[in-house]
């Protein structure tokens, strides 16, 4: 094998560990400059004392916002998962469930919930996995003044406000992408017990 085909496999290889696939990546530092650039304000979280459950969205409801929910239950906070284009019942997939086991989490009893088959409550705090998915939350939700949307990434040390969907990717993808979830639920708690009640 040439230096090239080396060096190319070693940096295939870290991106997909970082991020998923090339597309993650480009995303991942697309949100980044959109971070710099000031234009992710909106999807801070601004009333924490408002908050009175953590509702984690993704898009399909089996991989990130379902593991986000599980270690959000162990730190014992109010929370829920939904997705935006699920549906209802569908199971977290295998390897999902076995990156969750790795991470002392257990999704084998989750089970997916659509956006249009979940009540929506007053103090609700919608998290993001992505900007387009908080986006489409404004969208769905513009009537709606008693909720507020974020981006779970904003948690993250440092910052990912991009957190690529690991579902059919490698299970190295899977532990980095649980890493960054469970740091972000951490980071969230954190700013949530700072704030009185």
């Amino acid at each position: 094998m040439s230096w090239r085909e080396r060096l190319w496999a070693l940096t295939l290889g870290r991106v997909e560990r970082r991020h998923g696939t090339w597309r993650g990546a480009v995303r991942a530092l697309l949100a980044l400059a959109a971070l710099r650039g000031g234009w992710l304000e909106a999807f801070r979280l601004r009333r924490p004392r408002q908050v009175r459950r953590v509702v984690f969205v993704c898009l399909g409801n089996i991989c990130r916002s379902a593991y986000a929910h599980q270690v959000a239950l162990q730190l014992g906070l109010p929370s829920a998962s939904i997705g935006l284009a699920t549906c209802t019942g569908t199971r977290s997939p295998d390897a999902a469930r076995r990156a969750a086991r790795r991470c002392g989490a257990d999704l084998d009893e989750h089970r997916a919930t659509d956006f249009h088959d979940f009540d929506i409550h007053p103090g609700d705090l919608l998290l993001a996995m992505e900007i387009r998915h908080a986006h489409e939350l404004q969208r769905r939700l513009i009537a709606r003044r008693d909720v507020q949307i974020a981006l779970l990434g904003l948690w993250c040390d440092p910052p990912m406000p991009h957190l690529h969907d690991p579902y059919t990717l490698s299970d190295a993808y899977f532990d980095q992408c649980y890493a960054r979830l469970r740091q972000a639920v951490h980071g969230l708690r954190h700013t949530l017990s700072r704030s009185p009640s």
